[in-house]
């Protein structure tokens, strides 16, 4: 029996590997899969190291279809890394439902997608607490809790409605804390006791390959610099981090007016920008994003080159997560510091290359993609073989043509190349998908 139920994991992570198109998990992942099932686990891994995986996987195996309740729960600190994680649970291709609840978002969908509960739900404490209270959906089956990020929504203040909710949770068998720093004390409203920790902060198999640099910058030459920086860096993916929002709003005013198409994504901005904000950077469209700390953790935004510390942050832990944006999963980024002549922060273990900056600056060349809105998504029974089929056919594209294409809720996002969307919005203005006619137009 025991050779069968390990035969059958094998069977089912394979199937989860394929899908996601991934060869191999990774000794941390490993480890996680394999863990006692009957103990309390506190991951403690790097930003970018699959820890979304390890949490997931274990999952599959205790989750039952012949239950129609919610049975496990999943706590995030943003709603960024909610919608990620369920998108990589769908991924999986594992046949449970999933469902994502956070701020931002429609209260009265998440009350009807609850109304027929999902296997695993995810959301963010203040959300997730808002549908407890009004009993939108029974916690008697829940027996998996998984606190994401922990350490960061602990920063975020969370405390208090996580508290509030693990109290509405009668059935927990298994904990799961993950973080990306090492944590002295775990609160004892978690209910933790007995756990394993599998510590991976400092395996050599995940340190990066980081460069750092320092480009020197008199306080009044500063956005100056930052210009020439990033005309250096030249086409690539690049994260600006500032310490606030003011001057995410204010550098990206200023970089617009020297001629640098880029987006920006902070806190205080509408969910919808923040998602198209994101959606762009990832599909090619913006190669360059203004942000603040709020984008150093847990977003979907893979294959970043490098990161620009504008401001410095105030401590190591925010500057190694800024950091860890780049250099992801064996890859290689460089993290450029622009400091004062007589700057040099603390926490700083080596001292950076000074990069020198060219004496005439050339705006990077623009990108080769452009992103279409499609006002239609999968509420509306709207999926990518249907925006691939429309696209190809009705608007003469090449499958060279079109890039990465994400449906959401109620929107649908294609990269389009530059030289040819004008064009595709001209010859699908007036189709339909679904049988029905749907606003069709270049993102703004």
């Amino acid at each position: 029996m025991v050779i069968f139920a390990l035969s059958k994991q094998k069977q089912m992570i394979k199937k989860v590997l394929d899908n996601l198109k991934i060869t191999a998990l990774n000794e941390m992942q490993n480890a996680a899969l394999n863990a006692d099932k009957k103990s309390d686990i506190i991951l403690l891994a790097p930003t970018g190291s699959g820890k979304t995986l390890a949490f997931l996987l274990p999952l599959l195996s205790v989750l039952d279809a012949n239950v129609p309740q919610v049975q496990a729960l999943i706590l995030v600190p943003s709603r960024e890394l909610a919608l990620q994680i369920e998108q990589v649970f769908k991924a999986m291709g594992n046949g449970f439902k999933v469902n994502c609840c956070y701020g931002g978002h429609s209260t009265k969908i998440e009350r009807d997608n609850l109304s027929q509960p999902p296997a695993l739900l995810v959301g963010t404490p203040g959300r997730i607490a808002h549908h407890l209270r009004r009993e939108a959906f029974s916690t008697d089956k829940i027996q998996t809790l998984i606190l994401d990020e922990f350490d960061k929504a602990l920063e975020f203040g969370f405390q208090e409605d996580m508290s509030y909710i693990i109290k509405q949770l009668p059935s927990i068998k298994k904990r799961v804390l993950t973080s990306a720093t090492q944590m002295q004390d775990i609160p004892s409203f978690t209910g933790v006791k007995h756990s394993i920790e599998l510590n991976f902060l400092r395996n050599k198999s995940n340190v990066p390959d980081l460069k750092l640099k320092a480009v020197i910058a008199d306080g009044e030459d500063k956005l100056d610099v930052l210009f020439s920086l990033v005309c250096k860096i030249g086409n690539e993916a690049t994260l600006i981090f500032c310490n606030h929002r003011d001057a995410v709003e204010r550098i990206s005013e200023l970089l617009w007016h020297q001629g640098l198409v880029h987006d920006i994504f902070h806190g205080g901005m509408e969910q919808e920008d923040r998602e198209r904000a994101l959606l762009k950077f990832r599909n090619g469209s913006h190669r360059l994003l203004i942000t603040t700390d709020l984008a150093s953790r847990g977003l979907d935004i893979p294959e970043i080159e490098h990161v620009i510390h504008y401001q410095l942050p105030h401590n190591e832990e925010a500057f190694l997560h800024r950091n860890g944006r780049t250099a992801r999963m064996h890859a290689k980024g460089t993290s450029y510091l622009i400091l004062t002549p007589d700057e040099l922060p603390s926490y700083l273990k080596v001292v950076p290359d000074i990069e020198e900056l060219p004496a005439h600056n050339t705006l990077p060349r623009p990108t080769q993609w452009e992103t279409l809105y499609i006002a239609a998504g999968k509420k509306d029974k709207v999926n990518k073989v249907d925006i691939v089929g429309l696209l190809l056919k009705k608007g003469e594209l090449e499958k060279e043509d079109l890039g990465l294409i994400e449906v959401l809720d109620h929107t649908s996002y294609a990269a389009v190349k530059s030289n040819k969307i004008a064009k595709v919005v001209s010859l699908i203005k007036t189709e339909k998908i679904k049988n029905k006619k749907v606003k069709i137009e270049i993102s703004r």
